[in-house]
């Protein structure tokens, strides 16, 4: 099918890509439009963006990008919207007190997001150096291009610990953990996933009605249920 008003074409923060494609297949049942998704962290599909990708909304793992942008023009003004919020856990299939354990000398292999370009590993990075870790476990760490790419890191044991969504532990197929320690949401800047209609869809049908799906009952049950809180819900 030719790309036109019936398809929406997505851009999703690798952290969101099982909720976002199980949101899309009850869009496309309830619409009957086609939705095509494409994962990756927000920073390199930012990039993509910016340079001239033809996405029609971008679901991102922070609010700076779409504030970005909207700002820049590339964003259809007064269409961003918090969609999500998420927060982060240490999580271990081999170790059991991993707050410990991270704090200790040891050799432990710390798998973590890009904090350059992963929102979630920009948080890391804050809880880190706020906890006066970052120094003593920046050599140790196994730095993935994503989100989803850290967690394959920890689940496979190529590293011991591993920041990851809490979303995350929802994850099909996901080995049992031995420890999933919260992160302190005070220990890092809100993990606030905001959408933004761009101007590749500013006219697109499809694109619109997505959006307006996303914030309906039905999505927001749905993020719910993926383990995210809504904005505006208390902790």
């Amino acid at each position: 099918m030719a790309i036109g008003d019936d398809v929406v074409t997505v851009a999703v923060a690798s952290n969101f890509a099982v909720t976002a494609r199980e949101i899309a297949a009850d869009f496309e049942t309830a619409s009957g439009f086609d939705v095509r998704i494409t994962t990756a962290a927000t920073g390199k599909l930012y990039a993509q963006i910016v340079n001239g990708a033809p996405f029609d909304i971008l679901l991102a793992a922070d609010s700076e990008r779409p504030r970005r942008l909207e700002a820049s023009g590339i964003g259809v003004s007064e269409t961003r919207f918090t969609y999500a919020v998420g927060s982060l856990v240490l999580w271990s299939r081999h170790v059991e007190d991993c707050r410990t354990m991270l704090a200790e000398p040891n050799d432990i292999r710390i798998a973590i997001a890009n904090p350059d370009s992963a929102p979630y590993g920009a948080a890391a990075r804050q809880f880190l150096e706020q906890a006066g870790l970052w120094d003593n476990v920046r050599h140790r760490l196994a730095t993935g291009e994503s989100i989803s790419q850290t967690l394959q890191f920890a689940a496979s044991g190529n590293a011991e610990l591993g920041f990851i969504a809490s979303a995350q532990l929802h994850t099909p197929g996901l080995p049992q953990a031995t420890c999933a320690w919260p992160v302190p949401e005070e220990s890092h800047d809100p993990i606030e996933q905001q959408a933004v209609l761009l101007q590749h869809g500013a006219r697109n049908e499809a694109a619109n009605a997505f959006l307006s799906y996303l914030r309906s009952a039905a999505g927001r049950e749905t993020i719910l249920r993926s383990g995210y809180r809504l904005p505006g819900a208390q902790h």
